[in-house]
This record gives C-alpha cells, structure tokens and sequence, in this order.
C-alpha cells in the first residue's frame, strides 16, 4: 500500500468511527478528536519518512551531480598534461555518471513532490484537528440545550399540569361532600321515630290564628 493509500485509508476509518458513534455529538466528536489525534500521529511518521526519503534522493543526485563536475576538472587537467589515456578515463568514468543523471533527477523530483503532499496533509489534519477543538465547546454547549429542551417536552405544559390537579381536587371535594351528605343522612336514619303524642303536641304549641290576629292590631297600632 502506497504512503498516499495509507493516509486514505486512515482517515475514512476515522470517518466510519464518527458514524458508528453518531448517537451523541458531544461524544462523538471527542472520539473523532482523539482518533484524528492518533491518524496524526501516524501521518507525521510517514511524512518524516517521506523527507528522509527526499532528502537521501536529493542528496544522491546533488552528489552525482559533484562527481561528473570532479571528473569533468580532471579530464580537462590530462589533457593540459597532454596524457590522453587518462583523459580517457576520467571522460568515461563521468559520462558513467551522467547517464545516471536523469534517473536520479527523476527519483528526486518524485520524492519531492510525496513530501510536499505530505506536508500538506500533515498542516491539513493539525488545523482540522484546531478547528473541532474550538468547536468541541459550541458542540457540546449545543448538545447540553438539545437534552434540557428534550427533558421538557417530556414532562410537558405545566399549566396543564396544574389544571389537572384542580380537576382532581375538585373531584375530591365533590367527594367529600357526599360522604357529608350521607353520614347526614344516616344520622337522620338512626334518629328515634317520634310518637304521635309528640307530633299532636307540636299543633297546639304552634302560634294560634287568635295570637296572630292579636299581633297584627298591634303592629297597626304602631303605625
């Protein structure tokens, strides 16, 4: 697996995590920080690696790049000490190495471009990275609201609440009242019935026609 497949692969693991734990925010983006932490981590291993890589590369050509100049100087100093065969020498020895000019120029271009790759990766988690963390704070104050406003959609109106309660006491008092009404009742039950001597007596205990004609005069009298 390439070093850029790897990077891939890393991060839609951390987007699958985030996914998988979707059912709370504020947790959810802990995990992701920390599992972007750790991606992190891995990519500035590869991304030091790769600049190992480049810097090896860079290294090779610049020091072909020296060789062909040396042997170049001293083909130039045999033939000034008109020793040909030297000069010979000294012109296969760095047509050998320019030959492996381009070649190393390919590997350091190639090297190059991985490391700048890297790096961008690299300053592209690191600030994805920043940016959830100050949004982690947002995200949770939000998340926070989200339960409290839940909670109260459960428990409902509390004017309703309140009615119902006045619905039920009133039930008790009506309650209340025909228990009243019955122990009344019972009492008036359990009263001794009263005998006829009595009732006949309550007749002439009552006020006479005569009394009220009396009272009536004097009311009259008064006027």
């Amino acid at each position: 697996m390439s070093i850029l497949e790897r990077f891939s692969t890393i991060m839609r693991s951390n987007i699958n995590a985030l996914l998988d734990k979707c059912e709370d925010p504020a947790k959810m983006i802990d995990q992701y920080i920390i599992d972007l932490k750790s991606s992190l981590a891995d990519v500035k291993k590869e991304t030091a690696g790769v600049i190992a890589i480049e810097k090896q590369c860079t290294r090779q050509y610049e020091e072909n790049e020296e060789e062909i100049a040396k042997y170049q100087n001293l083909a130039k100093k045999a033939l000034e000490s008109a020793n040909e065969d030297d000069a010979r020498v000294f012109i296969k020895k760095y047509k050998d190495l320019e030959a492996k000019r381009d070649a190393l120029a390919a590997n350091k271009e190639n090297a190059s471009g991985n490391a700048i790759k890297m790096r961008s990766m690299h300053d592209k988690l690191v600030e994805d990275i920043q940016t959830l963390e100050g949004r982690k704070a947002q995200i949770k104050s939000t998340v926070a609201i989200a339960k409290t406003t839940e909670k109260m959609n459960k428990i409902g109106d509390p004017s309703s609440g309140a009615s119902a309660v006045g619905d039920k006491f009133a039930d008790m008092e009506a309650k209340a009242n025909r228990m009243l009404d019955e122990a009344q009742a019972k009492t008036e039950l359990n009263a001794p019935a009263e005998s006829a001597a009595e009732s006949l007596a309550k007749k002439y205990v009552s006020a006479t026609d005569a009394d009220v004609e009396a009272e009536l005069a004097r009311l009259k009298g008064q006027l």
